[in-house]
């Protein structure tokens, strides 16, 4: 996630010596559900009062997923080396078990990038509805990240498992909700970026593809850095770019619940700009924004090769993904597009 806190780099220094320990860490499969697995329980509203359905994200698909993608054997999944590439073929896998399709002729939308290939991974679930079926939301995250770093303790992998095989992982079990529910009226898009190390490459490439095609998006969700749980807040994540749309309002509206809230080091930060919602609120105009719980206090490994699957927060991980679903299916079902820029 190199891009999404460059900027800090600059100005970090001048603010409160609590971010002191982050600006020095910082560098320039079998998942069939088994009914005995332990599973986080929701309850999917269509309002706050009415209870619909009940669904379950499983914290142990969770904890496999992000285990495997932010092993040693993957090395930093770098883009452009081997370790991206077994991520890849992991995440295919998982999309083709759940009967997802490939938005393209593959689920590899490949482009080149200062010498070296990359590939977005992009699979669709079509929605029901002939008329909402044309319009578009997108869930994405980087599965990216910045592969071989420099050596502490003996060891130079940074594995990448809050930064960002978590929001990975998120964007992989929403990939199966959906694929299991099937009722989504709108069209759902499910993209993996590769290259946001490299400043956004990936998303950039697909978001003007995208564009050149004519997709009616509706809005994009973006997912990083939601490992680790926020201490002393009255919200469950925050949403960047909070203020440019109503977004958050209407995800808690939708929950009945305080799911998403406002960051002040978000907005201080820009960190709405430096991640790979930007690339689709530049090109199309609509809202696209991210869903992170990293709060410059609470983890201490960005960037660094201490990033490891075992600091991950599996309960809460569960817990945020299932708070995200009724919002989402919401956005995927209202009669109009309810969620726009302020």
């Amino acid at each position: 996630m190199r891009d999404f806190f460059i900027f800090s780099l600059m100005t970090i220094k001048y603010t409160k010596i609590v971010f002191l320990s982050f600006v020095l860490s910082l560098s320039a499969c079998n998942l069939t559900r088994n009914p005995t697995e332990e599973k986080v329980i929701i309850s999917e509203r269509t309002s706050p009062q009415e209870t619909v359905k009940a669904s379950d994200v499983s914290k142990a698909n969770i904890k496999k997923d992000l285990e495997y993608l932010a092993s040693d054997e993957l090395r930093g999944r770098e883009t452009g080396t081997e370790g991206i590439e077994k991520a890849a073929g992991y995440i295919e896998e998982e999309f083709k078990r759940s009967q997802i399709q490939p938005y393209y002729e593959t689920f590899r939308d490949s482009f080149e990038v200062n010498g070296k290939f990359g590939y977005n991974l992009v699979g669709v679930i079509e929605g029901t509805d002939p008329r909402l079926k044309d319009e578009y939301i997108i869930l994405g995250a980087h599965y990216d990240h910045i592969g071989i770093d420099k050596v502490v303790d003996g060891d130079s992998i940074a594995n990448g498992a809050n930064d960002n095989a978590a929001g990975t992982v998120a964007v992989m079990e929403l990939a199966r909700h959906f694929a299991e529910e099937r009722s989504n009226k709108r069209s759902i898009m499910f993209i993996l970026f590769s290259a946001e190390e490299m400043g956004l490459e990936g998303s950039k490439y697909i978001a003007s593809e995208l564009k050149d095609d004519g997709l009616d998006l509706y809005a994009m969700v973006n997912f990083e850095m939601i490992g680790i749980p926020m201490k002393g807040k009255d919200y469950q994540a925050y949403l960047t770019g909070h203020e440019l749309s109503n977004m958050a309002e209407k995800f808690n509206a939708y929950s009945g619940a305080n799911i998403l809230g406002f960051l002040p080091q978000a907005k201080e930060y820009n960190l709405f700009q430096r991640s790979d919602n930007y690339p689709f609120y530049q090109t199309f105009q609509v809202p696209a924004q991210t869903i992170s719980t990293f709060d410059f206090t609470n983890y201490d490994y960005y960037h660094h090769v201490s990033d490891e699957a075992e600091k991950m927060d599996y309960s809460h991980m569960a817990n945020l993904i299932s708070s995200v679903i009724p919002g989402l299916e919401r956005m995927a079902n209202s009669a109009e597009k309810e969620i726009k820029m302020n």
